[in-house]
């Protein structure tokens, strides 16, 4: 696909959950197989990321003018985490005014007179921007599309984007088959999106996303931020449907950042304060809550949660952020989230920490004393918890995360689901009952923790290039490069 030490220019969509991986790809690009590396954002994601490499990497990063109020978008917003999601299609709409300006500055790139950095031979992008395959194509480049979620749960959504086959089945089933992928078995009508579900496939949605994916398959191949050993199913899925080449080159993690997140904002709560607190539990015995860097449950969901946490016997550390019915700016106000009283009685008993917007999720994980991670099973979460071999509770917000829940639960054992969706009704007694299922020794809680250990050492594996040894995430990325 590209030449060992020859320049690959990287785009990733403009969200965290695209961004990181990308991230971790451009620095193992680099820093493994000493690649020239340049990566495309908008200004102030390009801010942000200058701070993000170590000071012996030379990855370039160049801007792309991109002003969000010129689309009805509030000032300012270059980033999902900056918006709630009622505006995320009209941001998914205004990436498309990107294409002149990316064209242009391709086109600077390969004509660069100064030879610093060299001709760039190969484009790696992401899924939503299809449009660059054109580009990359006119100007004589190689592409790659990298889908940053994990191969089944990519599967999964892409063909039901594609075939919409809810709109198929009866209108008293809620139960359908993926046309082009039975191997992913009986799918639900509330694993799909709510975009999808309401979507009759001519509507914006549908027809933007039919769009941007047949851009996107023009590509000469795919690489996937996951593990082949442990996502047959999905990767012979896309080799199959696409005929083309997939490279399976996961685990793409990014190192723990020292108290600051991958925002870029000061941590509520230090790695080392977090450490402290975790040695003082017994091993296995904490439970770490966290839905992401743009998901929030609804009001009663918390309160729901926050009464099962009560009830429970479980310590646990939960990172909160406003409901869906407050402004994603505002102030976490316990008061008026939280029964009354909580927050002074888990402090009061030493049994919880509540942090707002974001914690040290890899420091938390890597500690004995966490059991078990109730998550949105966004894709760059589910990979930090496998490789510390912590089992999942889950409760899938949005997109492909209830197909890669699907996925977590049916396929690799490691995952029982607590919730599906922002606007699903869910009972604290409920929610109980699944906590004590997976963290107490229950056969299914033991067999939970046998099969978490076993897919660490399969995403560890993976990875391993040392002493002639290569893993196959490794051989893959090598092929890649040789393609």
């Amino acid at each position: 696909m590209a030449q060992n030490k020859e320049h690959i220019v990287m785009f990733p969509f403009m969200a965290q959950g695209h961004i990181i991986p990308f991230l971790a790809l451009a620095q193992l690009l680099e820093k493994k197989k000493g690649c020239t590396i340049t990566i495309i954002n908008t200004p102030l994601n390009i801010k942000k990321l200058s701070s993000s490499f170590p000071p012996s990497s030379s990855i370039r990063l160049l801007e792309i003018p991109f002003k969000s109020s010129d689309h009805g978008l509030p000032p300012d917003a270059e980033n999902t985490n900056a918006l709630t999601p009622n505006l995320f299609f009209k941001f998914f709409q205004a990436s498309l005014s990107l294409k002149p300006s990316f064209k242009h500055l391709m086109h600077n790139l390969v004509h660069e007179t100064n030879g610093q950095h060299g001709r760039p031979a190969c484009m790696i992008t992401d899924i939503f921007f299809g449009w660059t395959t054109e580009i990359a194509h006119e100007l004589g480049m190689r592409h790659a599309v990298f889908s940053i979620v994990g191969a089944f749960g990519m599967a999964c959504y892409y063909s039901s984007c594609l075939h919409l086959p809810h709109l198929k089945a009866k209108s008293d089933e809620t139960e359908f088959t993926l046309p082009d992928f039975p191997e992913a078995n009986k799918c639900h009508s509330s694993q799909l999106s709510e975009s999808l579900r309401a979507s009759n496939g001519t509507d914006p949605f549908a027809l933007y996303l039919k769009k941007v994916f047949t851009e996107a398959m023009k590509t000469n191949g795919l690489i996937i931020n996951t593990v082949e050993e442990l996502d047959r199913i999905g990767t012979m899925y896309f080799r199959k449907t696409l005929n083309m080449p997939v490279w399976a080159v996961g685990p793409l993690l990014l190192p723990s950042e020292n108290g600051t997140n991958r925002a870029g904002k000061e941590a509520k709560l230090t790695p080392e304060a977090c450490k402290n607190w975790l040695d003082a539990k017994t091993p296995n015995s904490v439970l770490y809550i966290s839905f992401g860097s743009q998901n929030s449950l609804s009001k009663s969901q918390m309160m729901q949660l926050a009464m099962a946490l009560e009830a429970s016997s479980k310590n646990f550390i939960w990172v909160v952020r406003p409901p869906l019915e407050y402004d994603i700016d505002s102030e976490f106000k316990e008061d008026e989230c939280l029964p009354e009283g909580f927050v002074h009685r888990i402090k009061t008993q030493n049994k919880g920490l509540i942090v707002e917007q974001w914690a040290p999720q890899l420091e938390i994980l890597s500690h004995k004393a966490t059991s078990a991670f109730m998550s949105q099973c966004g894709w760059n979460s589910v990979m930090e918890s496998l490789i510390h071999g912590v089992p999942l509770i889950g409760w899938p917000m949005a997109s492909e995360q209830s197909f890669t829940a699907k996925y977590l639960v049916e396929q690799v054992g490691v995952c029982v689901e607590v919730a599906r969706g922002r606007s699903c009704e869910v009972r604290h007694e409920d929610i109980v009952a699944k906590m004590e299922l997976v963290m107490n020794e229950t056969e299914k809680g033991n067999q939970m923790r046998r099969k978490a250990c076993e897919a660490k050492e399969i995403l560890k594996d993976a990875m391993k290039d040392e002493d002639g040894y290569k893993g196959s995430s490794i051989k893959a990325l090598e092929d890649f490069l040789t393609a």
